[in-house]
């Protein structure tokens, strides 16, 4: 028997440290969900990313903000029709209206010779007009019309109202893109944490077999004096432990695939249970090479949405300046009103029935500060060209960032060929060494853990690359072109 020492120990936790940093490293990755729903049947990330789009509130959210805002869009053309207003009206006063004889002699300039100089015959006939009353209205008014109001010209406000009506609609369109842009990201995570679960957990079973095979060799060696006690309890020990990390994985992927379940499927009350049985199909991959740099940022800042919400922005601050340089303009319009009841008095019979004409209002003092006003929306025209200018510098420096870091994992992925062949040759040559009697159970031990770790650092390489990949095309507005990366991927991880 090898007495164990202190580097034997030493390389024994190391190795152990490292597989669990990788561990933990996973679990983040993919420990963001929770519940306890089995799915089985497989689904393509394809198939995933239509079903969240119907049953997505936060999409669905989306469309109806943008519905809104093309009704209210739409709404602003009627700004170039009249308006009609159909009006009654009822008045009391505190008195009759009325108008005698004498005072309508009085209030011209006529005037009547004394009443001895009058005719014998007339003389009365005077004096009774003189004395006669009049009822103009009276104190009760009720009255009916149509009146109807028609700009032809407001110095160009109606125009901006509408353009930035428009505006604000391009603008909820953007804010759409977005939004579906940022849930495409999301369930290529949630999509392909399951996918890394599974592969993490696929490892630890191979590393549990390996061990388990490990400790029977042991047992059978110690039985023929071959080893000593200790070295079949370190690997009684390490095939423990091999089984906990196995359960811990079997837990995170339960996980994962709740998580997962939630992102494709968020209807209220009863689910349909093909729905609560789906499981992600595709596996991890990685592409031999990507397309060059220049090309994804050239096409992001061609489609992206956000620069499309700025320009919606631009619109808009462009409409206010038009809005505001048009109160220095007089407004024109044509008004008309007819009348549908009025009572039955001599002040009714006296007024017409209907009357058109034209009306112009020139603002000259205006309390509003339309000056003010005018120069904030040049300062706003102003603001949204530099907000532009800053994004589109933003967008390149993410493009590339996500870019280096898929070409980062493709490489990391590649390197570690050579790591996990040397770890699996690795592993024979202890194992063959400790059925010999020249190796001990940590040697043994140690191989199998530096492969489950180099494998595990090569998932989740894998893993990133993807989730990179899905950023990229997500940035630049290829995700249709997914499949195709699929297709042309040079390494894959099946995991069942």
């Amino acid at each position: 028997m090898k007495p164990i020492d202190s580097f034997s120990l030493t390389r024994w936790r190391t190795a152990t440290r490292h597989f669990r940093v990788l561990s933990l490293a996973c679990t983040t990755m993919f420990a963001s969900g929770w519940a306890n729903t089995a799915l089985a049947a497989d689904i393509g990330f394809e198939q995933a990313w239509q079903l969240m789009l119907q049953n997505n509130h936060g999409i669905a959210a989306e469309q109806a903000n943008v519905q809104r805002y093309a009704q209210l869009a739409e709404g602003t053309k009627a700004m170039d029709l009249p308006s009609v207003t159909l009006g009654a009206n009822y008045t009391r006063l505190d008195q009759d209206i009325t108008l005698s004889g004498q005072q309508l002699l009085d209030s011209t300039d006529a005037a009547l010779p004394p009443p001895a100089m009058l005719p014998p015959t007339i003389a009365p006939i005077v004096g009774s007009l003189l004395g006669t009353t009049s009822t103009i209205a009276e104190k009760d008014i009720l009255s009916s019309s149509v009146r109807v109001i028609w700009p032809i010209f407001t110095g160009g406000r109606i125009d901006a109202a509408q353009r930035a009506a428009r505006g604000r609609l391009d603008e909820a369109k953007s804010h759409q893109a977005m939004a579906l842009q940022g849930r495409y990201d999301d369930l290529s995570r949630y999509y392909f944490t399951v996918q890394l679960a599974k592969a993490v957990l696929q490892t630890r079973q191979e590393v549990e077999q390996g061990l388990a095979q490990h400790l029977d060799a042991a047992k059978k060696l110690e039985q023929q004096g071959q080893i000593a006690k200790v070295e079949r309890l370190q690997a009684q020990a390490a095939f423990d432990k091999a089984i906990v990390d196995r359960q811990k994985a079997a837990h995170d992927l339960t996980m994962a695939k709740a998580a997962f379940a939630k992102q494709i499927n968020q209807q209220t009350g009863q689910q349909s249970n093909q729905q609560n049985e789906l499981s992600p199909g595709d596996p991890l991959f990685i592409n031999a090479h990507l397309p060059p740099l220049h090309a994804f940022i050239e096409q992001t800042l061609a489609t992206y949405p956000g620069l499309s919400l700025l320009d919606a922005k631009d619109s808009q601050a462009h409409s206010l300046v038009d809005a505001e340089k048009g109160k220095y303009y007089p407004n024109v319009y044509l008004y008309g009103d007819y009348n549908l009841y009025e009572d039955d008095s001599l002040a009714s019979q006296m007024k017409p029935d209907w009357l058109v004409g034209v009306g112009v209002s020139i603002p000259l003092i205006d309390n509003t500060g339309r000056s003010e006003q005018l120069q904030a929306a040049h300062s706003a025209v102003l603001q949204v060209r530099h907000l532009k200018a800053q994004a589109k510098q933003n967008l390149a420096l993410l493009v590339q960032k996500t870019y280096l870091e898929a070409q980062q994992a493709i490489d990391e992925a590649n390197g570690l060929n050579s790591s996990i062949a040397l770890a699996k040759e690795n592993i024979l040559l202890r194992q063959t060494a400790f059925a010999q009697g020249l190796g001990d159970s940590l040697d043994v031990v140690d191989a199998q853990l530096y492969l489950a770790s180099v494998q595990t650092q090569q998932l989740v390489a894998r893993y990133r690359y993807v989730i990179a990949l899905n950023k990229l095309l997500a940035l630049s507005g290829q995700t249709a072109q997914f499949a195709q990366y699929q297709q042309s991927s040079v390494a894959h991880v099946a995991a069942h």
